[in-house]
């Protein structure tokens, strides 16, 4: 990847912005373990899928206000629950005043039930299988996401990985644009030579330095763009 900076290169510019090492390090946490991540409960993965669906073009804030109502009305996210729901009490809890009333949005409920429960089928759990996926191919589970569960393509896969603890990278405006000023992507961000070259230039980067996806995504986040100290 000859337009990817050094990771130092990287580091030293978002320190500068940033207001030095210190400030920086408080920016940024750490991706759950994968041992800790395997004993993540399958509810709480369908749980923060379900939000980041909901959260989708909607405001984030009213979605966070009305959650402990879709904790309630869908049984705390209880996958075997969920699974036994026929048509008719899915489209009435889709008309529950507490919740957001989308029955489009509330049917992925069920659906990436369906595929969780298929994934814990064979692999013990759905956290296990998360936990297992190589970080050097996370735009490969982001695939599986999008072409397995409801709604989970784009950013919607990926942001409740990262909220849940899975290491991965997001794609901010800021990490597009800094990828696309460098010519290292052109077109669209979500196209599968994108997406790879991203992917290469993040190992690329770990490996000088040790550093999780997470941590170097808010590195080069902060490296670039308009916020700054």
């Amino acid at each position: 990847m000859h337009n990817l900076e050094k990771f130092n290169a990287i580091y030293q510019r978002a320190c500068e912005r940033k207001g030095g090492p210190n400030s920086l390090a408080v920016g940024l946490n750490k991706p759950l373990s994968n041992k800790a991540l395997s004993k993540v409960g399958d509810d709480r993965f369908l749980a923060e899928f379900s939000k980041k669906v909901f959260q989708s073009g909607f405001v984030w804030r009213v979605v966070r206000n009305k959650w402990p109502d879709f904790e309630r009305v869908f049984f705390d996210f209880n996958i075997e629950k969920i699974l036994l729901l026929p048509d008719e009490m899915l489209e009435q809890k889709a008309t529950d005043p507490s919740i957001i009333r989308n029955y489009t949005k509330v049917k992925t409920i069920r659906d990436n039930a369906i595929m969780m429960d298929s994934v814990a089928r064979e692999h013990g759990n759905f956290a296990e299988f998360v936990a297992d996926w190589p970080s050097e191919d996370i735009i490969g589970l982001w695939a599986y996401l999008k072409k397995h569960g409801a709604r989970l393509g784009g950013n919607t896969g990926p942001y409740g990985l990262r909220t849940i603890g899975k290491d991965t990278f997001l794609l901010t405006n800021d990490i597009v644009g800094y990828f696309t000023k460098r010519n290292i992507i052109s077109g669209s961000v979500q196209s599968k030579r994108s997406l790879t070259a991203i992917q290469q230039c993040f190992n690329e980067l770990q490996q000088q330095s040790g550093l999780s996806l997470q941590e170097l995504s808010m590195i080069i986040s902060k490296s670039v763009g308009d916020n700054y100290i």
